[in-house]
Parts: structure tokens; C-alpha cells; sequence
């Protein structure tokens, strides 16, 4: 069996996410770096507490926050046909994290109206977006969407300025800032509760078209000579993976890269069949947010922020991508 039909055939990487799970309940800095054994967590009360109501649902929003950016950067690169889209270049994440702020400020981070004020202005992100893009007049469809989802992100990361000069400088804007950067110390099984009901069945419903993006892809002419409604079933799968990453983005601040770097793996490893690499993007994903995360907290006594780490590997592996693909090019 060849290495992409290992892959493809779905059992090596949900088993490599599981594994990695495993070992992340027992990696950190108690009681010593880098861990603590299995007999210590039938030995030890501390120790299964801090496992089962401090690592287990921090793990879990990790999963769930690299999952829902790996597959949604998948879905937003196929359906907009441009290799360099991801939920924050689109304006998606700032747009989230506008919504999010706002909510924090003006109503204490109110468990209905954060998730809800977040995907709001997340889907508003990705509709200005794809509005300025078609009004464009100059350049390529990839180039006007890359210039549209920079105006909007910097218009939102605006307004986030604004809101960080508004907010009380004893207690609003630490909390504010530090969430900014992206970070899942604060996760408890509250914050994971509230991501599941949207997280998990967007997900599935990506997961349940992904038979179909292979063919939403093509132009609206072939779509529709092929007996596929392609405006509706675009519409969800846009809407899930905007209101999936809204609300992981609730919870865990910008977290930038996954939904940029991820997909690219996937189809490097497992093909451009969205059937093969979407799957594969989303388990990825999952690994790779986990792996970052377990960086984050257990190399330095204190945390590295999320979102600065997963930008720096990110960027790194991005950037070996591309010159990887010019060495192949000119070859």
C-alpha cells in the first residue's frame, strides 16, 4: 500500500491526532518537566484534576480550533480558486475578532452574543471581501481578492485599534491584548461546550460535500451543465466554514497560518481530489494546532501565545513550500 493510499484511506492520521492526544495529557510542566507518568494520575489528586478540568478541554479547542482552520482554509482556497486564501486574508478572522471585542466591551463577553457578534462580522468580512474583489477593475480574479481581503482585514484590524484605545486600561485592555494573540490558557469546558453545537455540525456538513467541492470549483457554466446547484451549495459551505471559524475564534483570539499552510500539506501529500485532501486538511489541521499548542505551554515556564507561534511556523513552512515548488518549476 503506497503512502498516499495510507493516507488517503483515513486511518493513519486520525490515529497519528489520537496519539498526539494521548501524549498531551500527560506532557507539561507538572509535577516536572516534561510530564507525568499514567500511575501518577491514579496516585495523585492534583494531578488527575488539573488532566481532566485544565489539559482535557484545552486539548479539545485545540483540536477543534485546527480542524475547523485547516478545512475551512480547503473549502475558501477550492471554491475561490486561488491557492493563497485562508479565513484571515479574506478578512474572516479580523472580522471575527472585531465582532468578538466589541462584545467583550460593550456587553462583559456575553456567552449568546459573543459567538453571535463574532460570526456576524465574520461573514460580513468575507462579503465585503468578495464584493470589492468583483468591483475591481484591473487584474487577475486571485490578485483583486488577495487587494480585497487586505483592505478589509486592515479596516477591521482598525477597528480593533479603536476599540483597544476605548477599553479600561486597568482591566479591559490587558485582557483584550493578550487575547488578541491568540491563546487557549483560559479554555475551559464552558468555552468548549459553546464551540461544539456550531463547530461539529458545520464540519460535518463540509465534510458530507466534499464529494461535491471538486465540481463547485469550476466555472458556473460547467457547474450547471453537470446538474449542480452551485450557488446554494457554495452559500452553505461558505457559511459553515465562516461560522465554524467564528467560533473558534471566539474562544481562542487570531490564530493565523493554519487555514493558509494546512491545505497545501494536505494536497501535497494526499493530491488536489477534495475528497482525499480535504479530510486530510482537517485532520492536519488538528495535529498541527495541538502540536502547536503543546509547544506553547510546556517549553518556557511561562506561555508562548498561540497565534505568535503558529505564525512563525507557519510563515517558515510556507516559505519552504514555495521555494520547493520554484526548485521543482525549474527543474
Amino acid at each position: 500500500m503506497s503512502r498516499r493510499t495510507l493516507l488517503a484511506s483515513g486511518v493513519l492520521l486520525p490515529a497519528l491526532l489520537l496519539l498526539l492526544v494521548l501524549v498531551s495529557l500527560l506532557l507539561g510542566r507538572y509535577p516536572r518537566p516534561p510530564g507525568m507518568s499514567v500511575r501518577l494520575l491514579w496516585e495523585d489528586e492534583m494531578a488527575w484534576e488539573l488532566v481532566t478540568n485544565l489539559r482535557l478541554p484545552r486539548i479539545c479547542t485545540a483540536v477543534l480550533l485546527g480542524m475547523t482552520l485547516g478545512a475551512g482554509g480547503a473549502v475558501l482556497q477550492m471554491l475561490f480558486r486561488n491557492p493563497l486564501v485562508e479565513p484571515g486574508l479574506l478578512g474572516v478572522s479580523q472580522g471575527a475578532a472585531f465582532g468578538a471585542a466589541l462584545s467583550m466591551l460593550l456587553f462583559q463577553g456575553s456567552v449568546v452574543l459573543l459567538p453571535l457578534s463574532a460570526g456576524t462580522f465574520a461573514l460580513s468580512g468575507l462579503a465585503l471581501s468578495y464584493t470589492l474583489a468583483r468591483h475591481l477593475k484591473f487584474g487577475g480574479w486571485v490578485m483583486r481578492l488577495v487587494l480585497a481581503g487586505i483592505v478589509v482585514s486592515a479596516l477591521f484590524s482598525s477597528g480593533l485599534g479603536l476599540l483597544k484605545s476605548m477599553a479600561d486600561p486597568r482591566r479591559e485592555l490587558p485582557e483584550l491584548t493578550f487575547w488578541l494573540l491568540g491563546g487557549l490558557w483560559g479554555v475551559s469546558w464552558a468555552d468548549v461546550q459553546r464551540m461544539v453545537p456550531i463547530v461539529v455540525p458545520a464540519l460535518m456538513i463540509i465534510g458530507l460535500m466534499r464529494w461535491r467541492i471538486s465540481i463547485l470549483a469550476l466555472e458556473e457554466v460547467t457547474a450547471f451543465s453537470l446538474g449542480v446547484a452551485a450557488g446554494r451549495e457554495r452559500a452553505l459551505l461558505v457559511i459553515a466554514a465562516v461560522a465554524a471559524t467564528a467560533s473558534v475564534v471566539a474562544v481562542a483570539g487570531l490564530v493565523g497560518w493554519i487555514g493558509l499552510l494546512v491545505p497545501h500539506i494536505a494536497r501535497r501529500l494526499l493530491g488536489a481530489d477534495a475528497r482525499r485532501s480535504l479530510p486530510g486538511s482537517l485532520w492536519l489541521g488538528g495535529i498541527f494546532a495541538l502540536g502547536c499548542d503543546n509547544v506553547a505551554r510546556s517549553l518556557t515556564a511561562g506561555e508562548i501565545p498561540l497565534g505568535i507561534l503558529t505564525s512563525l511556523i507557519g510563515a517558515l513552512g510556507f516559505a519552504i513550500i514555495l521555494l520547493r515548488g520554484t526548485k521543482v518549476a525549474r527543474e
